[in-house]
């Protein structure tokens, strides 16, 4: 039988071991945090401020801006301090507190994406019915499924990761507990908490990506029927900037979590990891606004307003 150890604390062992790159790395991703906090809040104000945003599509933009800054924030200060501390550990139940709100808030920004495919969707392939179909109500709803669901299924998830055992072996090649590292290293309960993850990973990503590509493929159709140039010009500009993000996002979960925890693979996703975790967050403000003239132009007016108030 194995000798399991009772665990007080992790350590870890951050994105790399060389001393001479921390000093470098704590610089660059404390300017991307601080960039993503930035354009994400701002994002969010300018859209409750601009009576221009005030659609559907801006109101879904609002909460993945919110998800984002969350997400971002749940890793990155640890990542920070760890970066310049000599002592990386985090507690046992801080470890499971990072992982409960990182599937939590994972899962809820994979379902606003496919609630964004669907809302253009309806814009699109159903201009005449889009005002009565989707109110404000339809909207909260629509937006309130993935909070309810992604942090139900991340509560089950956590309590996997509680159900695993170690023998000693209390560094978790990462920086952030993250489920492949935690399952590389534990000695007990291994096989059913790497089963729930790859198959729960499988049927959301699916599912969710699922109703963006099929979204998609009835926006195309409907925008090759158009006759108006301008009109498929402006489509397919919108409908880019979300696909875009989507594929992004899906493609680095895809690599990080529906492949078996390897040596190897822990590796692997430590830079892809800090890619979806610091880098995507940053630049979903960026490729809403900088390719939507809606956004720039609210901009415009909001820096207009505040000069003329000066």
């Amino acid at each position: 039988m194995p000798n399991y150890t009772d665990v007080t604390e992790f350590i870890l062992v951050g994105l790399t071991r060389r001393q001479e790159l921390r000093l470098l790395l704590f610089v660059v991703f404390l300017i991307v945090y601080m960039i993503t906090l930035f354009g994400n809040v701002g994002m969010i104000i300018l859209i409750n401020i601009s009576s221009q945003l005030q659609s559907p599509m801006y109101f879904f933009l609002s909460h993945l801006s919110f998800v984002d800054v969350w997400l971002s924030s749940n890793v990155t200060p640890k990542m920070l301090e760890n970066l310049l501390s000599e002592t990386k550990t985090i507690s046992y139940v801080g470890c499971l507190v990072q992982c409960y709100f990182f599937i939590a808030l994972a899962h809820v920004e994979v379902y606003i994406l496919a609630v964004m495919a669907f809302d253009r969707y309806m814009a699109i392939c159903n201009p005449l019915l889009y005002g009565s179909k989707m109110t404000k109500t339809v909207c909260v709803r629509l937006i309130s499924v993935p909070y309810v669901y992604g942090f139900s299924v991340s509560l089950i998830c956590t309590l996997w990761t509680y159900g695993l055992y170690f023998c000693g072996n209390f560094e978790i090649n990462h920086f952030y507990c993250a489920d492949p590292p935690l399952i590389k290293i534990a000695c007990g309960g291994v096989r059913i908490k790497e089963y729930t993850m790859m198959v729960i990973a499988g049927i959301n990503l699916t599912y969710s990506l699922s109703v963006v590509l099929v979204s998609y493929t009835l926006i195309v159709v409907a925008v090759l029927r158009m006759h108006s140039a301008a009109g498929r010009r402006k489509a397919f500009s919108t409908c880019g900037t979300h696909l875009t993000a989507v594929t992004i996002f899906y493609g680095t979960l895809i690599f990080m979590y529906l492949r078996q925890p390897t040596e190897e693979s822990v590796e692997q996703g430590k830079m892809v990891a800090a890619f979806y975790t610091t880098v995507i967050p940053m630049l979903n403000p960026m490729i809403y606004s900088l390719r939507n003239k809606d956004v720039k132009e609210a901009v415009n007016k909001a820096i207009t307003k505040a000069n003329l108030r000066q």
